[in-house]
């Protein structure tokens, strides 16, 4: 089982990014995909999550009205569109999922670096 997120970058304040999480080894379907962030020296954070239909989301209020967070069952893909971004959002982003009900992330990506130069 493995989660593989991509899609980081360089870009400069008020760019756009979009990242991608790329299920294998099982089907993700019935599992809330989330994002987290981790800046140099901070704790990780969550970022968004979205229940495994794609009709519900949450936002860090950080993050509100900037990034959409999405799904694609049929492909075991997620996605995390990320406009005006700030220098505040450089961090190493990663995709997780969870069982619906469950309070724990339990398969997690690796990371895939973010920075936002100003």
């Amino acid at each position: 089982v493995q989660l593989q997120a991509s899609g980081g970058g360089l870009v400069q304040a008020g760019g756009s990014l979009r990242l991608s999480c790329a299920a294998s080894g099982r089907t993700f379907s019935n599992y809330v995909w989330g994002w987290f962030r981790q800046a140099p020296g901070k704790e990780r954070e969550f970022v968004a999550a979205i229940s495994w239909s794609g009709g519900s989301t949450d936002y860090a209020d950080s993050v509100k009205g900037r990034f959409t967070i999405s799904r694609d069952n049929a492909k075991n893909t997620g996605a995390l569109q990320m406009n005006s971004l700030k220098p505040e959002d450089t961090a190493v982003y990663y995709c997780a999922a969870r069982p619906i009900g469950g309070s724990t992330y339990a398969y997690w990506g690796q990371g895939t670096q973010v920075t936002v130069s100003s």
